[in-house]
């Protein structure tokens, strides 16, 4: 058994103490009310003549009455906390998961500070991470200056195919969209009819700060919708040199600005407060680079736990409200205290005079009172 109410609450809890010692407090007045009577009696004369006068002792239904009166009370405050039996079991489908990744093509994820480069590992622990959540339905957007993305499918393969196939030189605009991007993964779970019944986590990888648009008001707009989103930082706030990569995909030297000196790629403060913003907004978590790694396999792991724990099928105890019970013995014990009187009934004199001309004796409480009288 258990109640619908939480009185690990501390509103509940106090509000039990109050029921409780309401009880506690009825139960100490009928009490004190019957030393009242008691002392009351003893004031009126000495106790055994004061008998004497009595034609019926009530203190016994008085008591009676008491006790049901408290009871009734503690069996409504119990039907006021609803209590609930188990009433068998259901089971709980598996809920599905969206997954949305937004990986950064710029120039600079050409950086070799994680070893073979950025982007060609960001696309293999992105790989990985499909591969690590079957079930689940992804969705693709690329970006650089402007997005390009692959809508939500249940083909996991041709998600990573499409990432694969794709590299910061085949990106038509350059720089670092983030909000576009972002927005671009919200149209795509708005689109799908059924993501709405799904949770849906957008995971997004990025070494740049968005310089044009507000992604940290996107994110609060998909925060609003109940989409969460994971961030992947790669790199920091130390320079690290951006490589002039040949469409063949061969190192040709380092990109150089118009003084050609070679260009660097670093993550401003600010920049980092950003990605955080974005995380923090929706509830989701941040993850940097480290020691030459992506910190993609941290956000895969997650979901993976999410999948396996929250989202997996359950079997859930079904529990059914039976404050019936306790209301109605409540109404039944206040219906018993109310037809039991103090005295006994006493029949009219005309039926009295009738039954004792027939030669019926007199009851037990008019024999108690006769002798009483005569003594």
């Amino acid at each position: 058994m258990r109640f619908a109410y939480d009185f690990t609450s501390l509103s509940v809890l106090l509000l039990s103490l109050a029921c409780l010692a309401g009880v506690i407090a009825f139960a100490v007045i009928l009490v004190m009310q019957s030393f009242s009577r008691t002392r009351a009696t003893k004031r009126f004369g000495e106790a055994d003549l004061v008998a004497s006068l009595e034609s019926w002792d009530s203190g016994s239904r008085r008591a009676v009455k008491g006790v049901l009166l408290v009871l009734a009370l503690t069996f409504a405050f119990v039907a006021l906390a609803r209590p609930q039996f188990r009433h068998g079991t259901r089971l709980i489908p598996a809920t599905n998961l969206d997954v949305v990744v937004v990986l950064d093509y710029s120039k600079s994820m050409y950086a070799r500070d994680i070893s073979p480069s950025r982007i060609q590992r960001a696309k293999a622990e992105v790989a990985r991470l499909i591969h690590d959540l079957p079930g689940a339905r992804f969705a693709a957007v690329a970006f650089a200056g402007e997005p390009m993305s692959f809508p939500l499918t249940s083909d996991g393969a041709a998600i990573a195919k499409y990432f694969q196939q794709l590299d910061p030189n085949d990106m038509p605009v350059g720089g670092t969209a983030t909000a576009r991007a972002l927005e671009a993964a919200r149209e795509l779970l708005a689109r799908d009819p059924k993501s709405k019944d799904h949770v849906r986590v957008i995971v997004l990888v990025t070494d740049g700060e968005d310089l044009e648009g507000d992604p940290v008001q996107v994110a609060q707009s998909c925060a609003s919708e109940g989409t969460r989103i994971d961030v992947v930082q790669i790199g920091g706030r130390a320079p690290e040199v951006i490589p002039e990569v040949s469409a063949d995909g061969r190192v040709t030297g380092f990109r150089k600005d118009d003084q050609g000196k070679a260009m660097t790629t670093e993550l401003s403060s600010e920049g980092e407060a950003q990605l955080a913003k974005i995380a923090s907004s929706t509830g989701g978590e941040i993850v940097r680079a480290q020691k030459g790694e992506t910190g993609i396999d941290v956000i895969a792991r997650s979901l993976e736990k999410m999948m396996r724990e929250e989202l997996s099928e359950k079997v859930e105890t079904v529990f059914a409200e039976e404050y019936a019970w306790p209301l109605a013995l409540a109404v039944l014990l206040l219906l018993i205290e109310a037809s039991i009187g103090e005295a006994p009934k006493r029949a009219s004199a005309r039926l009295r005079a009738v039954m004792s001309g027939l030669g019926h004796d007199a009851t037990p409480d008019e024999q108690k009172g006769r002798a009483r009288a005569k003594g």
